[in-house]
């Protein structure tokens, strides 16, 4: 369970939105959603979510362009975030780690392989000095 950890969903088709929500619902979660590239590292900043889930192909902006300006940001630098994407090739999963995804997952995905990776990402951290 995530104790009402808040995730913000940024994400623009409405069936991936919905089944999103209610994976993420029934385990505790608080989702809140933003459709539009353009002003989403804004909708980060204002919401302070746990933990993002981006999609790559949004209206007005690239999901990869938002994980660079996100990671470009010293207050969002260590923020998890999971890029969720139908681009499932090779080099969209290496551009992706490379501009500071924690984590990618392709679309479609299972219920229980969506909610394992969010589970696994938005644990804290056991590496913390002693």
């Amino acid at each position: 369970m995530s104790d009402g950890k808040r995730v913000l969903l940024i994400e623009d088709e409405p069936n991936i939105i919905e089944a999103v929500r209610f994976i993420l619902s029934r385990d505790g979660w608080r989702v809140s959603t933003h459709a539009d590239g353009a002003d989403a590292v804004d909708a980060v900043r204002a919401r302070a979510p746990d933990l993002v889930i981006l999609d790559v192909m949004l209206p007005d902006r690239s999901g990869y362009d938002i994980l660079a300006d996100l990671r470009a940001d010293e207050s969002m630098r260590e923020l998890p975030v999971l890029v969720l994407t139908a681009r499932g090739q090779q080099k969209d999963r290496d551009l992706a780690l490379r501009l500071g995804a924690t984590e990618f997952m392709v679309k479609p995905f299972s219920n229980q392989a969506l909610l394992e990776a969010v589970r696994l990402i938005a644990a804290p951290s056991t590496e913390a000095p002693q």
